[in-house]
């Protein structure tokens, strides 16, 4: 059963993803700032969902940290941000996130990113 590590600050995002990719047949570890995302990365997950507007260490520090270390860096990482606008994708894909979604989460088309980096079907 894949793990997936969701970095995400607010409590009602964190249980509704949780709960959606548990029924999916995920195993889902919760961080809920960058400092320990980055931490709980080092137990390899197979996915890291990071959210970008995260408190103590933003979602792109925490990123930058996870892809500089050679024992994280290559777990592939999705962006979730509510910041939808111009050039952010980009900075996402700078920061070294391997993908990018939009907040409010559109779960089909998550699912779909996930299962293309995990190379798992549907």
């Amino acid at each position: 059963m894949p793990k997936i590590l969701l970095v995400e600050d607010n409590e009602m995002n964190r249980d509704m993803l949780s709960r959606r990719l548990e029924r999916k047949g995920f195993e889902v570890e919760v961080a809920v700032d960058g400092v320990q995302g980055v931490e709980m990365a080092k137990a390899r997950p197979d996915l890291i969902l990071m959210d970008m507007g995260l408190p103590v260490l933003d979602g792109w520090q925490a990123t930058t940290q996870i892809k500089a270390d050679p024992r994280t860096s290559s777990i592939p990482i999705i962006a979730l941000t509510a910041h939808a606008i111009a050039g952010d994708r980009e900075k996402c894909l700078q920061a070294g996130c391997d993908d990018y979604d939009t907040k409010p989460v559109e779960f089909p088309r998550l699912l779909a990113k996930i299962q293309a980096l995990l190379g798992t079907g549907g």
